[in-house]
């Protein structure tokens, strides 16, 4: 029964597919940032140790940027790993790290998108520091979608971050403390971002059921649409990409108001 029900959807899935990209709008998002979460639950759904969900995860993000292709989507930030996760026991944060730097490594040897880690990137251990910078380097002349690989990150840090970079920016300056309480607003935190000069997400994509941001584009999403969906990251599938979309158009953004 179930390898009949298998082969059904394998015939009706791609119609279905191909209607819904049909009749997507014009409305659609310019950034989608995406929490690629569940790779852990999933593993243990399946009877397989943690790394084997991490790297079916990371399987699945060449298949999600295509889709991003497919529609015309110009910018995808990719939540790989947060600053807390960076707690984690060594026996799990080790495999976790070299899996997405060959993720990472892999997505850089398409030359189809144009990589730009997001995070604190001297929390991490310099390999893979490294092979983040040298993945950027490496399309930075790709005329592709950027995408933004967000590796021990945390929307908290970013902000700090983000702040220190303007003291200090003014502190070269030669700024005193009274102007620079004058001049700071929202525009100049935000030219210290890590996404600065890129669009804010139109829409933030979270997998596995859970329903909160965790931290992620904190700043950047405040007026962001969201989707929840219950699949597992390794599970998600081009028609759950596209039914996310097509929520997307279908709302009336209000934009905070």
């Amino acid at each position: 029964m179930v390898d009949w029900k298998r082969g059904v959807r394998k015939v009706l899935y791609p119609a279905y597919e191909a209607r819904m990209v049909r009749r997507l709008p014009d409305s659609l998002p310019q950034h989608v940032g995406v929490m690629l979460d569940g790779n852990r639950r999933w593993a243990k759904a399946v009877g397989r140790d943690t790394a084997h969900g991490h790297r079916a995860g990371a399987a699945n993000i060449e298949p999600l940027l295509t889709w991003c292709d497919e529609i015309g989507i110009q910018v995808v930030t990719l939540w790989l790993l947060s600053t807390d996760n960076l707690n984690r026991p060594a026996a799990e944060l080790e495999p976790l790290l070299d899996i997405i730097g060959d993720a990472v490594d892999s997505l850089a040897d398409q030359q189809r998108w144009r990589l730009h880690p997001v995070g604190a990137l001297d929390l991490l251990p310099a390999a893979t520091a490294e092979r983040l910078k040298a993945a950027a380097d490496r399309t930075s002349e790709i005329d592709g979608i950027l995408v933004n690989i967000a590796v021990g990150y945390g929307g908290r840090r970013e902000i700090a971050d983000a702040v220190r970079s303007l003291i200090n920016e003014a502190a070269a300056k030669g700024t005193s403390m009274s102007e620079l309480a004058e001049s700071i607003d929202v525009e100049a935190i935000s030219e210290h971002l890590y996404t600065k000069g890129q669009p804010d997400p139109d829409l933030v994509i979270r997998t596995s059921g859970e329903q909160r941001l965790g931290g992620f584009l904190l700043w950047q999403s405040a007026k962001s649409e969201f989707y929840f969906c219950e699949a597992y990251w390794p599970d998600f599938r081009r028609v759950d990409f596209l039914r996310a979309i097509r929520a997307y158009a279908q709302r009336e953004r209000r934009f905070g108001a």
